[in-house]
């Protein structure tokens, strides 16, 4: 019986998907469950378990877009598992081609090689281009004498000109080649997305420091007992994420999204973490944040971070959020604006941590700084409530004991 495999639809909105890498040859025997493909959709990169076993045909080539429930591709199901050794096969199949060459060889008689007298002849047409492609070689400001013509006789034909690059001095001895490739869905979304944040909305970014001498202290304390106690570490996201919740409940406005003429304020607060992955940036959220505690929080970033490291993120786990956190410090960022993730209306970019002088109660000391930075929309948040946030969390994080910890660490990291 010939299966028929159709694309499942990844999530909700999503209509459809592009083949980003055939796992599998056509022609193959494939098991029930194993996967045969890699898709990519404008949210996230999926894996495609065959359905049944058998013997697979591929319908679409890797790059296609298909629409969601279009045939990918057949499995014949009554094809029985061939035995033996697949790679004998194959090198089988290579040695019985070679063979065809050679004898393909023996049989056709060799002609005697003459020289292309159409080629190598020479007229006043040799070098010298049509009127169209001299008017594109003037336009790039390119000589008749850098190209080659590959018109009758030589001559520089329209296409040729078009094709051709202007020189840029003497070429070194290192290599100057090129690879055009194209976007992932995924990576084309992104780049839509970014480009509409910047495009439609209002957006501004405010700035503040850090000192981070609390969290170290806390942190050089405790993280052997957490660690020991609840199997992750006593990370910054933590005290970031609960620093943001606390903000949020300060600034509600911050917690707003636009849709038209109205504004939508959430009472949740599902705070998206951006992560780096093998397809690039992915987005996945937090649900709830504010009925964590700082184990619990750690818990997710740890497993969505390990799932978007693997490519098994899912589109579910990647919508919604209300707000974002982006932590450019673990690649060695100072500072940077960092671009609203749509629908939300602010983001809060983190930085590296360098020990720096600061003043404090009157005397220069040197601390360990990160640098912060809020990007928000400033048609629903205005700069009373974006500053306001910014030093809310910077004074939740420079005085955790007090502000995000009630005055009871062993209780608050369930010691």
């Amino acid at each position: 019986m010939a299966l028929e495999m159709k694309v499942p639809s990844p999530g909700e909105s999503i209509t459809e998907v592009e083949i980003a890498e055939w796992l599998v040859k056509d022609g193959d025997y494939v098991e029930k469950d194993q996967a045969i493909a890699e898709v990519d959709s404008d949210k996230a990169t999926l894996e495609l378990p065959a359905e049944a076993s058998g013997i697979i045909t591929l319908k679409a080539e890797e790059g296609d877009t298909i629409v969601v429930g279009a045939v990918v591709c057949v499995i014949d199901t009554d094809a029985k598992k061939p035995g033996g050794d697949s790679s004998d096969k194959d090198d089988k199949k290579d040695e019985s081609k070679e063979d065809k060459k050679v004898e393909a060889k023996k049989e056709t008689p060799s002609k005697p090689s003459t020289p292309n007298q159409e080629q190598d002849k020479k007229t006043y047409a040799t070098g010298s281009p049509s009127p169209a492609a001299k008017k594109i070689l003037n336009e790039k400001g390119m000589a008749s004498k850098d190209v080659k013509g590959s018109g009758r006789d030589g001559r520089i034909t329209k296409d040729d000109a078009s094709k051709a690059a202007p020189s840029m001095g003497s070429p070194g001895k290192g290599s100057r080649g090129s690879e055009r490739k194209k976007l992932s869905m995924l990576r084309r979304k992104v780049a839509e997305r970014l480009v509409s944040a910047k495009n439609e909305t209002a957006m501004l970014t405010t700035f503040n420091e850090i000192d981070m001498s609390a969290i170290f202290d806390l942190r050089t304390q405790y993280k052997v007992q957490f660690k020991e106690k609840h199997g992750v570490g006593l990370g910054f996201m933590s005290f970031f994420t609960l620093a943001v919740v606390r903000a949020l409940e300060l600034y509600p406005d911050v917690n707003s999204m636009m849709d038209g003429d109205y504004m939508i304020t959430y009472d949740f607060k599902d705070i998206s973490i951006a992560v780096s992955g093998p397809k690039g940036l992915m987005v996945p959220v937090i649900r709830n944040a504010e009925n964590l505690s700082f184990r619990g929080v750690e818990d997710e970033v740890k497993c969505l971070a390990i799932r978007a490291r693997d490519g098994k993120i899912t589109v579910d786990e990647m919508t919604g959020g209300t707000f974002t956190i982006s932590n450019g410090g673990v690649f060695g960022s100072m500072l940077s604006t960092p671009i609203i993730n749509p629908p939300q209306s602010a983001i809060l970019g983190m930085h590296n941590i360098v020990e720096r002088a600061i003043v404090r109660d009157g005397g220069i000391v040197v601390a360990p700084v990160m640098y912060v930075a809020l990007s928000y929309d400033h048609r629903i948040i205005d700069g009373r409530e974006s500053v306001g946030f910014l030093v809310a969390i910077k004074e939740a994080l420079e005085s955790p004991e007090d502000l995000l910890m009630g005055n009871d660490i062993k209780k608050a990291l369930e010691l």
